[in-house]
């Protein structure tokens, strides 16, 4: 499928309102990891910016709503989804120039430019470690298939020039194989575990690291997501914090060694 009709999307708002994006009614649904993840990544106006496996956009747009002024670009294997990226963002006057293709062969726009930060939000399970979706699209959004987690790391890496900054969110459950994958290459490792509730583990870690750093590895104090034990109250009940970045899109520890 190279696109999806009007039929069988919705249109969603994000950033309290301020992005307004098309995402596929049964398949692949951006929830607030896109959204974190863009708040996490560090960029200038003028920087160059890849979103590897962008999807309909999400995170890109999300940057772009923060930062002004980005030559922002997003590779993404599936051409429905590559389609709905372009149209989410010619919808909410965001530039996003979307590439169609594989991350370990990506086409030659992309492999001829460096880039200053490169983010990612890689499927989540390994191929033989979760059942297959019913849905083509939701299952490659979420389960590894010919390129696993070392092939998504090995990509950014390589489309960034020296000193570049790598972002991505994952599971805490795969934060060694994505320490192994950056080990020797790149290093000033900032993580962020993202906890649901106070006294909670961890559900997601969000990544950032430098291509040929050298400074030590530094784990942060965890952004809480919800306020109280439990969800006891009518509407979201965001922490401050977490409140200001998926609903104001404020960025979340920009500022990089």
């Amino acid at each position: 499928m190279t696109r999806f009709v009007d039929a069988d999307l919705t249109r969603d708002g994000f950033l309290g309102g301020r992005l307004n994006l098309w995402q596929p009614r049964a398949g692949y649904r951006a929830a607030i990891d896109p959204v974190l993840l863009a708040a996490f990544t560090p960029a200038a106006p003028g920087d160059r910016v890849l979103d590897l496996g962008c999807g309909a956009g999400t995170a890109a747009l999300c940057l772009a709503a923060r930062v002004p002024g980005l030559d922002l670009h997003g590779l993404e294997l599936q051409p429905a989804y590559a389609d709905l990226a372009r149209r989410n963002a010619c919808e909410n006057s965001l530039t996003l120039a979307v590439c169609g293709g594989d991350l370990r062969r990506p086409p030659e726009a992309l492999r001829a430019r460096p880039f200053d930060t490169v983010l990612a939000n890689p499927p989540f399970h390994a191929s033989a470690a979760a059942t297959a979706s019913g849905d083509p699209g939701r299952d490659l959004a979420h389960r590894e298939a010919e390129a696993d987690l070392g092939d998504w790391i090995a990509a950014g890496l390589r489309r960034l020039r020296p000193g570049g900054v790598f972002v991505l969110v994952h599971l805490p459950a795969r934060l060694p194989a994505i320490l192994a994958a950056l080990d020797g290459r790149a290093g000033g490792i900032e993580i962020l575990p993202i906890a649901p509730r106070e006294d909670l583990p961890a559900s997601r870690v969000l990544v950032r690291a430098r291509k040929g750093g050298r400074t030590p590895l530094i784990l942060r104090a965890p952004l809480t997501l919800h306020r109280g034990c439990a969800h006891d109250v009518d509407g979201d009940s965001y922490t401050e914090r977490a409140a200001a970045i998926l609903r104001a899109g404020s960025g979340l520890l920009i500022d990089t060694r």
